[in-house]
């Protein structure tokens, strides 16, 4: 056995027994395993497989340690591996006083070195520096000025609150990531092999046939749709990205620009119902909110989203004029609508189940996962059946994109417990607030300055959770909404993404086009200008979430549509001709007052764009050069 076929196995074995936990079957056979002890159990197998994965420059490797990883896998595995087998004692011995002794302690440090080494590895030291800053903050906050001073907690005490408690280290954001995420991330994987993303892709082809820019709409609609399964930006690029960006640069599109279209349209999958790349259902156990709710409050800010960028494809393309793409190179609409009619069957079995049972997202999978094995043979190709090598893969598959997230979501356990045993997760937001003197609009700017520096370099579903830990409350002691400030930090988290200089989806696309990172990074900060629009709009009226008079939200969904066409016109200096400087200028700025949650702004802005309209119309049109019709090429 090869080393990477070693990884397969364990990552299989891990994902089958996930399954198995997640079935609750193990109680029929009198095999009890509490909660905790699940999650213990889980952390073993996953710091076990990072540091067998991730070297200390955090390059991935095959089933490899070196000689100073020895001492950190034995750490992982005799601080989690603890309360995986004792933990009932460990309650019995330490619950009642809430407090460690000496060796407790030696266990919590050893896992709490050996865990945030791991996430070290897997997302830089942002995450690490944040929580060792919070934890010694905790423990001296009586040295701290201002809002911040308060009692500092003793060690034996706090160490026993993040190692044994009910929140830390084995708290919630370890139970999502060991119950829903894991399930709903190997529902993903089973359907991206069952070939859903074919079916995504072929749908778009078959949409965008006669469209001028269709390459790049084909872009944007496959990795919308494929991204919001995917459950990563960067994974949806690397897929549906070796097939999109080389058809866009071969139709005429700049590489810079070829590359930001994918970057941004699977980035914003992350935020498109009904999956959401699973950030919705952790959403959902954190804020109390079932997921039908989140799902429908989602709508028509992700829809606003795509409207920007469809946009502006389209305007890019009649700005260089390029050709549409032929009807005879791409597939007919029906017959691929209904080649796979059956991929309908397990997504409507699960949406049925969490919005109609309202069971609860890893239950919904589990009881949703029969329908997709068994439609998949209804497939044609055979490639895309669900046999047990396939399923097998998939599982492993899915076990090493969740290995990062399960590690995250244990460390950002011990930023939430010690936030809360301290008092700290009253008093930080009350800094921020302080900082910004209760101004709704500075704080809004600071969070989501916050947001997308945290981000950086993880992926979304850690960074929420991180964000909805520190930096979500203060946006709801200002009186917003639960949904509205969770949705606002998952926003400018996910904005992290195409903003450089991390911006990963981008670095991935470059891979495919050849641009430079810093040209496509500012080419995906135009295109997906809405995402670091739109939060501020649902942040101050929750109307283009569907809350509130239907008047209103009718009005404010309509005017945000119109301004988002005309930001983009804005943005890429064209809408039927060419835009000077000053049509340019007035068409961002009367799209932003239409998008904004206003009625006198909206109406100055519409009173813009209707002036520019005019004004727009009265030039003559230039004759543009026209590129050579778009054909449908593949990935090689």
């Amino acid at each position: 056995m090869t080393r990477n076929q070693l990884i397969v196995a364990l990552a299989g074995l891990t994902g089958i027994y996930q399954m198995v936990v997640a079935s609750r079957v193990l109680p029929r056979l009198d095999l009890f395993l509490s909660t905790v002890q699940h999650r213990g159990i889980s952390l073993v197998i996953v710091l076990l497989l990072i540091y067998l994965t991730r070297s200390a420059r955090g390059e991935k490797r095959d089933a490899k340690l070196a000689w100073y990883d020895i001492p950190l896998v034995l750490a992982a595995l005799v601080g989690a591996g603890f309360v995986a087998a004792f933990y009932e004692q460990a309650l019995d011995k330490y619950g009642g006083f809430a407090l460690l002794d000496t060796t407790g302690i030696i266990l919590a440090a050893l896992l709490g070195i050996a865990l945030l080494e791991a996430v070290r590895r897997t997302t830089g030291w942002v995450l690490p520096l944040l929580i060792v800053t919070i934890v010694v903050m905790t423990l001296y906050q009586n040295y701290l000025p201002g809002l911040l001073n308060g009692r500092g907690i003793p060690l034996d005490r706090l160490a026993y609150g993040l190692y044994i408690g009910p929140t830390g280290i084995f708290g919630l954001p370890l139970g999502v990531a060991t119950s829903i995420i894991i399930v709903m991330l190997i529902y993903a994987r089973l359907l991206q092999h069952a070939g859903i993303g074919e079916w995504f892709m072929g749908i778009a082809l078959a949409l965008t046939a006669g469209s001028r820019g269709g390459p790049a709409k084909v872009s944007v609609l496959s990795s919308g749709l494929f991204g919001m399964i995917s459950g990563s930006p960067s994974a949806n690029v690397a897929t549906t990205g070796a097939l999109t960006i080389p058809l866009m640069v071969r139709s005429g599109y700049r590489p810079a620009v070829a590359g930001a279209v994918e970057a941004v349209a699977s980035t914003g999958g992350m935020i498109m119902p009904p999956v959401m790349g699973s950030v919705v259902f952790v959403m959902s156990e954190w804020i109390e909110m079932s997921y039908g709710e989140i799902a429908i409050l989602a709508i028509v800010p992700a829809l606003l989203y795509y409207a920007v960028a469809l946009a502006s494809v389209h305007f890019e393309a009649l700005s260089k004029g390029l050709k549409p793409l032929p009807r005879a190179d791409a597939p007919p609409f029906l017959p691929t609508l209904l080649g796979g009619w059956f991929y309908v069957i397990p997504l409507g079995v699960l949406i049925y189940f969490l919005m109609v049972q309202r069971l609860s997202p890893d239950v919904a999978g589990m009881l949703s996962l029969p329908f997709l094995i068994g439609s998949s043979f209804l497939s044609r190709k055979r490639e895309n059946w669900l046999l047990p090598k396939p399923v097998f893969l998939s599982l492993a598959d899915a076990v090493r994109t969740w290995l990062p997230i399960a590690a995250i979501t244990a460390a950002v356990g011990i930023l939430v417990g010690a936030l809360q045993y301290s008092g700290l997760a009253i008093r930080v937001p009350g800094f921020l607030l302080e900082v910004s003197g209760g101004n709704l609009a500075l704080t809004l700017v600071f969070v989501g300055i916050a947001s997308l520096v945290i981000g950086m370099g993880m992926e979304l579903i850690p960074s929420y959770v991180t964000l909805a830990a520190i930096a979500a409350p203060a946006l709801i002691t200002l009186g917003l909404p639960d949904y509205a400030a969770h949705f606002y930090v998952v926003y400018w988290g996910l904005s992290s993404f195409i903003t450089p200089p991390v911006c990963i989806a981008v670095f991935v696309a470059c891979g495919f086009s050849g641009a430079r990172v810093w040209e496509t990074g500012w080419e995906a900060m135009k295109l997906g200008i809405a995402v670091y629009l739109v939060p501020f709009v649902f942040a101050f009226d929750q109307s283009l979430m569907l809350q509130g008079p239907p008047d209103r939200i009718v009005i404010t969904v309509v005017t945000a549509f119109l301004g988002a066409v005309t930001v983009a016109a804005g943005i890429r200096g064209y809408a039927m001709r060419p835009l000077n400087a000053v049509q340019r200028l007035m068409a961002m700025t009367g799209g932003v007052l239409l998008i904004a949650p206003d009625i006198t702004m909206s109406a100055v802005g519409l009173a813009m764009v209707a002036l520019g309209i005019v004004w727009h119309l009265r030039q003559p049109a230039p004759v543009l050069p026209e590129a050579e019709p778009s054909k449908v090429v593949s990935a090689d």
